[in-house]
C-alpha cells in the first residue's frame, strides 16, 4: 500500500530523512515550525502543511523527528497538534530521541483514539540521514512494524523490531552510552598521539583496521585531526540524550560512572558556548585537561 506521508520536524536529521522518502517516491507532506526550513523540501515535491493537526488531517503515516520529550509533546499534544486530528487506524512513528516514559504515556493517548504508535529512534548522525543508511530501533506493534517497513528502509540501512512501545526509545539510549563512551575513548587517544609527536594520519590509518575501528573513529578522529566542528550531532543534543540516559539510569537503580563523568564534559562544554558544535567536539574538554591541541604542530 502506498499510503500518504507526512513528516514533522525538518531540522538536521528530519530533513535528509524526508528527503529520502520524496527521492523514493512516496507522497510526502511536511511541517516544520520554522516555515523556511519547508522550502528545500518543496523543491524535491513535498507538499506543504500550516501545523502538525494539519499533516495529520492529510497523511496516513506521520513521522517526526524533533529534539526533546517537551517538544514530541507540543507536536503531539499542544494547540492544532496531532492529537486534534488523529483518526482511528492513523500511524503515528516517533524518530526523536525522548523519555521512555514518555513515549508510553504519548501511545496511550494514541490509542484511546484509534490510532497507533510506534517508537523509532535513529542512530547514524546527518550523513545517514542525508544518505539513508540510518540504524532505527523500533518499540511497537509487529503489524504496525511490517505497515511502515517499506517506508523506513527508505531512510535507514538497519531496521529493527526491538521490541513493544518504549523499548526503542531504550535502545536509542544504550547507543547513546556506546556512543559517548566510545568518542571519549577517540577523544583521549588522539590527544595522546598529539601529545607524543604523532604523525595523525598514519596513526589513524594504523589502528583503523584492527581491535580499535568503531564509527566514531573512523568518522569524527578526522573531524577532530582537521578541527572542523560541523556537527553531525551537537552538543546540544547529545548531552540532552545523556540526561536521558542517566534520568533513566536512575530509575533503574544502575550506576553508569563513565557515562557520567562524560556528561560533565560535555556540560562543561556548553557552559563555554560550544553547544552548537559537533558532539565529537568532546576532544576539546580533554585538550584543555591535558594542555595539548589535536592537529597542530609543536614545533
Amino acid at each position: 500500500m502506498n499510503e500518504t506521508l507526512g513528516f514533522i520536524g525538518l531540522g538536521i536529521m528530519g530533513s535528509g530523512m524526508a528527503a529520502n522518502l520524496l527521492r523514493a517516491g512516496h507522497r510526502v507532506c511536511v511541517w516544520n515550525r520554522t516555515a523556511t526550513r519547508m522550502e528545500p523540501l518543496l523543491k524535491l515535491g513535498a507538499t506543504p502543511a500550516a501545523s502538525p493537526a494539519d499533516v495529520t488531517e492529510r497523511c496516513d503515516i506521520v513521522f517526526i523527528c524533533v529534539g526533546a520529550t517537551e517538544d514530541v509533546e507540543a507536536v503531539m499534544t499542544g494547540a492544532n497538534g496531532v492529537l486534534e486530528a488523529v483518526r482511528p487506524g492513523q500511524l503515528i512513528i516517533d524518530h526523536s530521541t525522548i523519555s521512555p516514559h514518555a513515549t508510553k504515556t504519548l501511545g496511550a493517548a494514541l490509542a484511546e483514539k484509534g490510532a497507533h504508535m510506534l517508537d523509532a529512534p535513529i542512530s547514524g548522525g546527518s550523513e545517514g540521514a542525508k544518505n539513508g543508511t540510518l540504524s532505527i530501533m523500533i518499540g511497537g506493534d509487529e503489524t504496525q512494524v511490517q505497515r511502515a517497513d517499506p517506508y523506513l528502509h527508505a531512510m535507514g540501512r538497519t531496521i529493527t523490531h526491538v521490541g513493544e512501545l518504549g523499548a526503542g526509545q531504550m535502545v536509542k539510549l544504550v547507543n547513546q552510552i556506546l556512543v559517548v563512551t566510545t568518542m571519549q575513548g577517540v577523544a583521549e587517544a588522539m590527544v595522546f598521539a598529539q601529545a607524543g609527536g604523532l604523525d595523525l594520519e598514519k596513526t589513524l590509518a594504523a589502528v583503523s583496521g584492527g581491535a580499535a575501528a568503531s564509527w566514531s573513529l573512523s568518522n569524527r578522529a578526522p573531524q577532530m585531526k582537521e578541527r572542523d566542528w560541523q556537527p553531525g550531532f551537537t552538543i546540544d543534543w547529545q548531552t540532552k540524550d545523556i540526561r536521558l540516559v542517566l534520568e533513566a539510569a536512575d530509575q533503574l537503580g544502575v550506576s553508569l560512572p563513565s557515562t557520567s563523568l562524560i556528561f560533565q564534559f560535555y556540560r562543561a562544554l556548553q557552559a563555554t558556548g560550544l553547544g552548537g558544535e559537533g558532539n565529537h567536539a568532546l576532544v576539546k574538554a580533554v585538550e584543555r585537561l591535558a594542555g595539548v591541541e589535536v592537529g597542530t604542530r609543536s614545533d
